[in-house]
């Protein structure tokens, strides 16, 4: 199983990127999806997860209501579209994908729930 991020660069505050994960290997709707950033020094922490057939999701506090996220199941891709972004988003961003089932999407909320990996994308938001 691949995936393959890609979206992240520079912005300014307020502005908007779209960060997107390209998975092959495994069937696409069999994977739950997550996105997580990490800063140097900090644990990876999680942004956002969705359920296999998208119905799902979960956005952490500090992202809900800016970012969303979503599955294009035609092109075996995750999105995030991340608006109003702050200085504080600034990170390296991680997709992620998991094979386990969960009652709750919420319990998908730490990199030890996920079995695959995309390298980082890094975005940088400035003041």
């Amino acid at each position: 199983v691949q995936l393959q991020a890609f979206g992240g660069g520079l912005v300014q505050a307020k502005g908007s990127l779209r960060l997107a994960c390209a998975v092959s290997g495994r069937p696409f709707n069999s994977l739950a999806m997550g996105w997580f950033r990490q800063t140097p020094g900090k644990e990876r922490e999680i942004v956002s997860a969705i359920s296999g057939n998208g119905g799902r999701i979960y956005y952490a506090d500090s992202v809900e209501g800016r970012f969303t996220i979503s599955r294009g199941f035609a092109k075996h891709t995750m999105y995030l579209q991340m608006d109003n972004l702050k200085p504080e988003d600034t990170a390296v961003y991680y997709c992620a994908g998991s094979r386990r089932v969960y009652r709750s999407v919420r319990y998908f909320s730490t990199p030890n729930d996920y079995d695959y990996w995309g390298h980082g994308t890094k975005v940088t938001v400035s003041s």
